[in-house]
């Protein structure tokens, strides 16, 4: 047979370790990116749930799910920061992506929780409620259009 030297069989054997460990690494992160997007999923589900509550206890219940969601998203959205400050992973475009939407609603859950907090009777509270909410706003400006 032909003589192979030591350092290229080495060196072809960590080509392929390197081959074998980016594609471990890419079915993680497809498998996290799947993850987030159902999770995603979950949470709009969640806080549609909440805003259509008719009962203090079932807006409790959903308020108590939104919380869990949104931590498992933060949990996600760590792992990918990770990942995006690797130099290893060339495509970064759906990582990013995922961080920002996940980000999104870490904002929207963050606004929420400040206003179920907002005490109906605190001073907040009661300025809030001279402001119209812009749904209502609408539904009243159709009704009277409708009546006309």
């Amino acid at each position: 047979g032909v003589y192979i030297p030591v350092c290229c069989k080495l060196q072809v054997a960590l080509q392929v370790c390197d081959m074998a460990a980016g594609r471990k690494l890419q079915a993680e992160i497809d498998k996290l990116l799947k993850k987030v997007e159902e999770g995603l999923e979950d949470f709009s589900n969640i806080w549609d749930g909440v805003h259509s509550a008719t009962q203090p206890n079932q807006r409790e219940k959903f308020e108590t799910e939104l919380k869990g969601q949104i931590k498992k998203l933060q949990r996600d959205r760590e792992q990918i920061k990770i990942w995006l400050g690797d130099k290893n992973i060339k495509a970064k475009d759906a990582l990013t992506d995922a961080r920002k939407r996940i980000e999104i609603e870490m904002e929207r859950f963050k606004e929420f929780e400040r206003d179920s907090k907002t005490k109906t009777y605190s001073k907040e509270g009661l300025l809030k409620s001279d402001k119209i909410d812009p749904q209502y706003e609408e539904r009243r400006r159709h009704r009277t259009w409708i009546q006309d």
